[in-house]
């Protein structure tokens, strides 16, 4: 067998010889057309840089460092406008239903002369969290909201950065620490009247329970004497949670909570712990009842967020039992047609 084969692969020697022939005359041709170019020098080429000299970094226009001012402007705020009551408002609707409720309880604010810029503070479980805000925060707040993104996720490139500026109004944040030009820049937004929303967990539930929250929202309100508004969405993690390749539609509800203003002297932990505590409580209202969450709260004994203190299995079988009790429980399915067998 092996003398019969030697021939063919002797015949295919030449015909690798000539493709390789073909190949370097590609490349000399290409070489000579950017032969003029390389001879050209600055502008049309970086300078040379003389030795022993050392060039300053470019600063990085990347993560928190996004420049994000122009989403702001009139243009992007038309554009946007037409996404959000379009294409946005479709898929929420189709994928999440939220049902909206505790509105009433921003409606002294709304009725003010001037409304004041607030703090929207929700727990975040999936992506369409970001969604969901977009349309159920009220008007006059809805069209002047800034959402809070994570720097290192939704501006790690230009093009991911352009697109969430556009379409969500994203502002980048380190969710670990909130940098000084960052927490300036937020400070600025709201002291002109624009509202936010950010996520007091940090990101998105890795395992389908909350987690502690940080004190970024805290913080800010210290600082600008905004009001946090807590907010608890039910729902939107057992339709797209962090881990799943596709959304499951299904239902969602969106519970507003009474704003909250910092105290004087309070420190941001304290304040913290007192949002904390009121989208808990919201937590609970979305699974019970308002009087039964608030008499839990005053004794001070609401679900956490976080959920049970064990691990493994145990956790994840309370998970689905806990879903039940809310939206996250309630599937869109279509009903059986048994065939008609008389």
């Amino acid at each position: 067998m092996k003398l019969r084969n030697t021939p063919s692969k002797l015949s295919s020697v030449p015909q690798l010889r000539k493709v390789a022939k073909l190949g370097d005359a590609v490349g000399s041709a290409v070489q000579a057309v950017l032969k003029p170019a390389k001879a050209l020098g600055f502008p049309y080429r970086k300078p040379s840089v003389p030795k022993g000299q050392v060039i300053p970094e470019t600063p990085s226009t990347l993560g928190a460092d996004f420049e994000t001012d122009w989403a702001r402007k009139t243009p992007a705020k038309a554009v946007r406008a037409i996404i959000t009551n379009g294409p946005v408002r479709a898929a929420i609707k189709l994928l999440a239903d939220p049902e909206i409720e505790g509105l009433d309880r921003l409606a002294d604010l709304e009725r003010l002369d001037k409304t004041p810029a607030m703090i929207f503070a929700p727990n975040h479980h999936s992506h369409l969290d970001t969604g969901v805000m977009i349309i159920a925060v009220p008007e006059p707040w809805r069209s002047k909201l800034v959402v809070a993104a994570a720097a290192d996720y939704f501006f790690d490139t230009k093009v991911k950065g352009t697109l969430a500026a556009l379409t969500l109004n994203a502002f980048p944040i380190d969710r670990e620490v909130t940098g000084r030009k960052s927490s300036d820049e937020l400070r600025r937004l709201i002291d002109t009247g624009w509202s936010l929303v950010i996520y007091p967990e940090g990101g998105r539930s890795p395992d389908g329970w909350g987690q502690d929250f940080k004190g970024g929202a805290a913080y800010l309100a210290n600082r600008t004497g905004a009001p946090v508004v807590p907010v608890f969405i039910d729902g939107t993690g057992a339709i797209y949670g962090k881990g799943m390749k596709r959304p499951k539609a299904g239902k969602s509800k969106v519970v507003f909570g009474s704003p909250l203003y910092p105290i004087e002297g309070e420190s941001t932990r304290r304040f913290n712990a007192r949002i904390e505590a009121a989208v808990t409580a919201l937590a609970d209202e979305a699974l019970t009842d308002f009087w039964t969450a608030r008499q839990r709260a005053a004794a001070g004994t609401n679900p956490k967020l976080t959920g049970p203190e064990y691990n493994g299995w145990r956790r994840q079988w309370a998970l689905a039992e806990h879903r039940k009790l809310g939206k996250a429980g309630q599937r869109r399915r279509q009903k059986r047609r048994w065939p008609d067998l008389g």
